[in-house]
């Protein structure tokens, strides 16, 4: 098979190449932009119901975190398998560095921001500010740090979504270490046995959405590795995966559906709420993957799949800061439901405003700099 045919088998667009020279995968990128929408529109409307469990909507949406660390693990595989030996562990550090860190630095800042500039944080958040200042250097680091008044006891509570960053570097950091010298047959072990493990919480627990806080901060590594090690297993057996095409607007039907399901109750003292997600993370998610490696998005959604993979990162690590202050507002201004419903439904356009201005004024020039000051392509 010769290179153009093997990368249209496997969904690849030709002409979309990475700064690394390789092409994406156009329908994943698409899908992880589908995923991060989901995360966006759960917090947006969670918190216009204070998180009442019985109103909210995308009940599952969490998962959506699940599906990004399967995506890296798949991503990480290809674009990086190739490469060892004419790329060392600190040449790897570097590029997921300047990859990764300028948006986690904007998202911290965001944070900061939002918690000294929020008109309905007091008094709660009138705390002394070398309290706060702590709080930000180890944010910047995505150091875990103790909490912050009005923001629950989450282990980042500057911005969120940075506790999966951390468990993204982890996972990173285990693959050029360990992972990348594995034969794909130790690491589908290891796929079962973390799989087990996955399973066995999420039944223990009734849901896979833990790990964010301190209270469950054992469970991040735990939603970690499944995903992760199996995305980068799914890559290793990329040529013999059944060619499924169902494009990205089916898979994203199916994953929006995944999400939408409702809470399922504990029956027999089976909480078949953990089991119906420890199931998505475990068995839908990979499928989807497969069929959306070997997908084409077509020249009518192209440039909307490319769009939504492009914004996918920025708008999942910047739209937190501006929800703590809708969180505070709607706390407690009280607003109508109608001007709730206004605001959370202009609330999506402008963060996705925020996101591509975060995408072209800041990650963007900053990686680019970065690139040519430590050499090397990002």
């Amino acid at each position: 098979m010769t290179a153009t045919r093997e990368a249209g088998a496997m969904g690849i667009a030709q002409g979309n190449a990475t700064t690394t020279g390789k092409a994406h995968f156009a329908v994943l990128d698409g899908l992880r932009g589908t995923a991060a929408l989901m995360v966006v529109l759960f917090h947006i409307q969670g918190i216009t119901v204070l998180w009442q469990g019985d109103k909210v909507i995308l009940h599952h949406a969490p998962l959506a975190v699940d599906f990004f660390f399967a995506l890296s693990g798949f991503v990480i595989g290809y674009a990086y398998d190739d490469r060892w030996g004419k790329m060392g562990v600190d040449d790897f550090f570097r590029l997921r560095l300047v990859r990764l860190h300028p948006l986690v630095i904007l998202g911290v800042l965001l944070g900061f921001a939002s918690y000294l500039l929020d008109p309905w944080g007091a008094p709660e958040q009138a705390i002394a500010l070398s309290r706060l200042l702590v709080a930000l250097v180890m944010g910047l680091a995505l150091i875990p740090t103790w909490p912050l008044p009005s923001r629950w006891t989450d282990t980042h509570p500057l911005n969120g979504p940075c506790w999966s960053l951390l468990q993204e570097y982890l996972g990173n950091i285990a693959y050029a270490l360990v992972l990348r010298h594995w034969s794909t047959r130790a690491l589908g072990v290891l796929a079962m046995v973390s799989g087990a493990g996955l399973a066995a919480s999420g039944v223990a627990l009734g849901s896979l959405d833990q790990g964010s806080y301190w209270e469950t901060l054992w469970m991040a590594p735990v939603r970690l590795c499944f995903p992760f090690v199996t995305g980068l297993w799914l890559y290793r057996l990329r040529a013999r995966l059944p060619q499924v095409r169902l494009g990205w607007p089916t898979l994203s039907v199916i994953m929006v559906v995944a999400m939408l399901l409702p809470i399922w109750p504990e029956v027999g003292g089976i909480k078949l709420n953990g089991v119906y997600e420890a199931a998505c993370v475990i068995l839908l998610f990979p499928a989807i993957i497969v069929a959306g490696c070997h997908s084409q998005a077509g020249p009518v959604v192209g440039w909307l799949v490319r769009a939504c993979g492009r914004l996918s990162y920025p708008i999942y690590i910047t739209h937190f800061p501006f929800l703590y202050v809708w969180m505070n507002y709607v706390a407690k201004a009280h607003p109508s439901p109608t001007r709730m419903a206004v605001i959370g439904v202009g609330l999506v356009p402008l963060l996705i405003a925020v996101a591509w201005l975060a995408d072209v004024a800041w990650d963007r020039p900053i990686r680019g700099w970065l690139g040519r000051r430590l050499g090397g392509r990002r």
